[in-house]
């Protein structure tokens, strides 16, 4: 009897690749931490997918694709001594340093691509569709949501221990200075902020190259090496 024939769609396609990264890098490696977080969040996105749980489900899964094909841009990038952009380079650059802890590369991860590559993504998307952003705001809430509801999942099982309760913990400080559902709410302001400035080129490279060095200016301080 035939099998039947089963269409490779582009979600497929960037999960072989976070999947292909997660075979690949050492469990410890930054970069892999964060790849381990962005796999889990794009698995839930497919499976949402398959479910019908989306109102557009084309547009969910273009925002989905576009949207992790920046932070695999990024990744090559890097694995080819080119300069990936400036939200990314923390992440990169301290990805095996010992004083960093998993959850604060986790976390850094996060920061880059709901930050910036967020953005870009919901713009890429309009163009892919030819649609406004506002035709994609239930997607990116219903994506955002889902982050914003796995941030506490993340932070559980990367939890280095009890002492994090310590108001005194240094790692306790940077958790506190940095929130993903406000990054979030920032992102979409951004992304419409780009689409009204998009016959603007000039303006807008201008806030978009602001955009990138403000995020990597914070996953620079996420990524502080901490004492034991």
């Amino acid at each position: 009897m035939a099998q039947p024939a089963y269409s490779t769609t582009p979600v497929d396609v960037v999960l072989a690749r976070m999947r292909a990264l997660d075979a690949a890098l050492p469990a410890r490696d930054g970069v892999a931490v964060f790849n381990r977080v962005y796999l889990a969040v794009t698995e839930e996105v497919d499976r949402r997918l398959d479910a019908g749980e989306f109102a557009n489900p084309r547009a969910a899964a273009t925002l989905d694709v576009r949207f992790a094909e920046r932070y695999l841009a990024a990744v090559d990038a890097a694995a080819t001594d080119r300069r990936p952009p400036a939200c990314w380079r923390p992440l990169f650059q301290l990805r095996r340093h010992p004083g960093v802890r998993p959850l604060q590369f986790a976390l850094a991860g996060i920061n880059a691509h709901i930050g910036h590559d967020l953005a870009l993504a919901v713009l890429d998307t309009c163009r892919t569709l030819g649609c406004e952003p506002a035709d994609l705001e239930d997607e990116f809430d219903r994506v955002g949501d889902l982050l914003v509801s796995l941030e506490e999942r993340i932070r559980e099982d990367l939890m280095p221990g009890p002492d994090l309760l310590q108001i005194a913990d240094p790692l306790t400080h940077l958790l506190g200075s940095w929130s993903l559902e406000r990054a979030r709410d920032a992102t979409w302001a951004a992304a419409r902020a780009l689409w009204a400035l998009r016959h603007c080129a000039d303006v807008a490279e201008e806030f978009t190259e602001r955009l990138d060095a403000a995020v990597g200016f914070a996953g620079r301080m996420l990524l502080t090496p901490l004492p034991d």
